[in-house]
């Protein structure tokens, strides 16, 4: 085997890279190590049952009633029940958790969750977890770094496994790592809509190198809004946590409350959507969490940034897309249904968030799935047999020529047919014109996800079919 070759530097990435040492990896990033990883945006934590009134048990049932009911109950339960050792691996390893005046581990409550079990480090939690790991692995032998090399596509043989990568040097010259091994660690695809949290450049690259070389994609329909962006005019949407609600914030509509903040994140979502879109003012009040400038410094960096005041003004929200529950399908040992590449961290689709993820469960997937390859491909053997349906042939696109897309069309497409309420006719309108952008992988990204939508004509989680009533309403009718 050939080194294997690990593509993204958050978390996921990251740890694939530490868990696979002795053995030598590359890990190609884009930027310097960690730059734009989402992971180093999350603010709230990792969760994991680690209270005297929690347990495994209790955050598996809150996982899967969070993702309707749709969600992998085997993967859930074995991600959950690995929690409590993550959270102490990250901690020898580093990681400035908080502690309460009695040395325990504090831990915060946040929507979705019936205990308060996130493990967090101040309100920057994925950043302090995402440069530990980050340490780590600078201080590997066995890794070798290439930063400011993109990721532009994946090589396979005759056999259809894979057999390299194509990355563009710095320079620009294009250049190929020969492997038949390769971890996409690549994130989401929150940037190819209008209103995001995600970096600029998560446009779903992993996505599309995987879904073009033939790997099976499931679940891209299935994207989360999290219902307090803060409403500004700015590229990313700044994030307001879900730790703010946690801690006693509440939500109005023109002055009055509306909705329980602490219910799973579609809920409240589409629930300030209906209010915004009758022309009401939503807003999150912080007021009155005790010490709130201090217990959430970065929030209220971030607030004054665009002038406002955490401590005394009402901050004006609104949905913003956040997290990707699809991706690319993997097993239990992170297998795609290609030999040879494996996909970890939020380009996977793994079955833990069903159809809706539950707060802070998403770093938690990436440590779990990042060692879960590492420990594959350290035991690879010459069979490929991962527990992944056939991909779907009418979604593999090969790449073409053709002029890069605008951007701006795709997000604006996305954003009318793919946002917290969908209908049929928008997906239909969608589809076709996206397909004839498939040669740039930003159009070929959005137009598997709004395929997958159109294809899914029922209301489940964070995908919402505001025709589903009519079609039901219809099927219904008797001729008389």
């Amino acid at each position: 085997m050939n080194k294997p070759v690990i593509i993204g530097s958050g978390l996921a990435g990251l740890t694939a890279a530490w868990a696979l040492a002795p053995t030598e990896c590359v890990l190609v990033t884009p930027g310097t190590l960690t730059d734009n990883a989402a992971s180093m945006w999350a603010q709230g934590g990792i969760a994991a049952a680690l209270a005297d009134d929690d347990s495994p048990t209790l955050h598996a049932a809150d996982t899967v009633r969070a993702g309707a009911f749709v969600g992998d109950t085997r993967t859930i339960r074995r991600i959950t029940d690995a929690a409590p050792d993550v959270v102490a691996l990250l901690a020898d390893l580093g990681v400035p958790f908080d502690h309460t005046d009695d040395g325990r581990l504090d831990l915060a409550l946040e929507g979705g969750h019936s205990r308060s079990r996130v493990a967090h480090a101040g309100d920057s939690s994925g950043a302090a977890i995402t440069r530990t790991m980050a340490a780590a692995v600078r201080d590997l032998p066995s890794v070798h770094t290439l930063e400011r090399h993109a990721a532009r596509r994946l090589l396979t043989g005759a056999d259809g496994a894979i057999s390299g990568v194509e990355v563009i040097a710095p320079d620009g010259c294009a250049l190929v790592l020969e492997t038949d091994a390769v971890v996409l660690a690549t994130g989401g695809m929150g940037a190819l809509w209008p209103c995001t949290t995600n970096p600029a450049t998560a446009l779903g690259q992993g996505v599309a190198m995987a879904a073009r070389v033939g790997a099976r994609t499931d679940d891209l329909h299935l994207v989360q809004f999290h219902p307090t962006a803060l409403d500004v005019p700015a590229f990313p949407n700044p994030l307001l946590t879900e730790a703010l609600r946690g801690a006693g914030a509440i939500l109005t509509a023109d002055g009055e409350r509306f909705v329980h903040e602490l219910q799973p994140r579609d809920v409240v979502a589409a629930a300030v959507w209906e209010q915004l879109q009758a022309g009401r003012s939503v807003r999150l009040d912080c007021r009155e969490i005790p010490c709130v400038a201090t217990r959430f410094a970065a929030v209220a960096e971030l607030c004054a940034a665009h002038g406002f005041d955490i401590v005394r003004d009402l901050l004006p929200v609104r949905p913003a897309l956040h997290y990707s529950m699809g991706g690319v399908s993997v097993d239990a040992h992170a297998r795609t249904s290609v030999p040879g590449l494996w996909a970890v961290g939020e380009v996977s689709r793994t079955g833990l968030h069903g159809a809706n993820r539950l707060a802070s469960n998403s770093l938690l997937e990436a440590v779990v799935t990042g060692r879960a390859a590492a420990d594959s491909i350290r035991g690879a053997d010459t069979r490929w047999t991962p527990q992944v349906l056939p991909v779907d042939p009418a979604t593999v696109v090969p790449p073409s020529a053709g002029a890069a897309v605008d951007l701006g069309e795709v997000r604006a497409i996305l954003g009318a047919s793919c946002g917290v309420l969908r209908d049929g006719e928008s997906l239909e309108g969608a589809v076709d014109r996206l397909a004839e952008l498939r040669h740039d992988d930003a159009g070929y990204v959005a137009w598997l996800v709004a395929r997958s939508a159109l294809l899914h004509p029922h209301t489940v989680g964070a995908h919402r079919r505001i025709d589903e009533q009519l079609e039901t309403a219809a099927a219904q009718e008797v001729p008389a």
